[in-house]
């Protein structure tokens, strides 16, 4: 009960540092889209933006493959349960 006590309360001190990155990412990137008079500044925002989507395709792309793999597996335990018919 301790350990979870204690996990419990590290979890909810270190929640309020993970969750204002987003805030962070998205501040950055308006700010440099706005005030960006060079191309190197642009890149910037864009890069951000291709970071995000690629963050956020990462579960989406293991969730399908672990599906994948279940779907195929199932297949092949329904082709060897099945009996053959002359």
């Amino acid at each position: 009960m301790k350990k979870v006590s204690a996990l419990l309360l590290i979890t909810t001190l270190f929640l309020g540092s993970t969750y204002s990155q987003c805030p962070m990412c998205k501040t950055a990137l308006t700010s440099a889209r706005k005030e960006g008079v060079n191309k190197y500044d642009r890149q910037v925002g864009n890069g951000i933006n291709k970071g995000i989507l690629f963050l956020m395709s990462v579960p989406y792309v293991l969730v399908a493959g672990a599906g994948f793999a279940f779907y195929k597996s199932n297949q092949k335990k329904k082709a060897q349960s099945k009996p053959v018919r002359y």
